[in-house]
């Protein structure tokens, strides 16, 4: 009957201006250092990390979410400039307000009850963020292409009113459903 349990994760997806120059940078990584990880997914905000539900019971994972997400009201975020995570990863800064915090908080909440899902340490140490290069690029290339990416912008600001539901499909992420608010 095949695999049943699929791999999921919730996050703010820009469209536009800001998913597109995100891509350029993402892409511009690969072509000059061959770090390609960051584009097995468009660019988001995790605000919920990876958990495994079963793929048959997919309407049962939408409708429990849908009441959540209702709930909630829209609010800005920004992004603007680059931060980095020691060595290992390179991202886009998010500016925010308490509204992102609360969101994140109150889903993980809501998901360890409603979902029976358990909290990751990445739930528990929330730092708004959207990843441009992941861990697959080399050691001795990082120096250079922090510098690179820094010597480019990327900046934008978004009204958060929905959130994706991604799904990895054949070793990509997919957005596979869009919850409004």
């Amino acid at each position: 009957m095949g695999k049943s349990m699929q791999k999921y994760f919730m996050a703010i997806v820009p469209e536009g201006k800001i998913q597109e120059d995100a891509l350029k940078l993402k892409e511009m990584v690969k072509e000059k250092y061959n770090a390609k990880y960051a584009l097995k997914s468009p660019a988001h905000v995790t605000i919920k990390m990876p958990f495994l539900w079963n793929e048959r019971k997919e309407d049962k994972l939408f409708n429990l979410l849908e009441p959540f997400f209702k709930g909630q009201q829209e609010f800005p975020i920004m992004i603007d400039g680059f931060g980095r995570f020691g060595r290992r990863i390179m991202y886009a800064r998010v500016e925010h307000g308490e509204e992102l915090v609360e969101l994140q908080y109150s889903l993980k909440e809501y998901t360890r009850k409603a979902l029976k899902l358990e909290e990751e340490f990445t739930d528990k140490a929330f730092k708004a963020h959207m990843t441009l290069v992941y861990r697959d690029l080399k050691a001795q290339l990082f120096d250079e292409c922090w510098e690179l990416l820094n010597s480019h912008e990327l900046k934008g600001e978004m009204q958060v009113s929905k959130v994706a539901l991604l799904k990895k499909i054949n070793y990509r992420w997919e957005i596979y459903h869009w919850f409004e608010f």
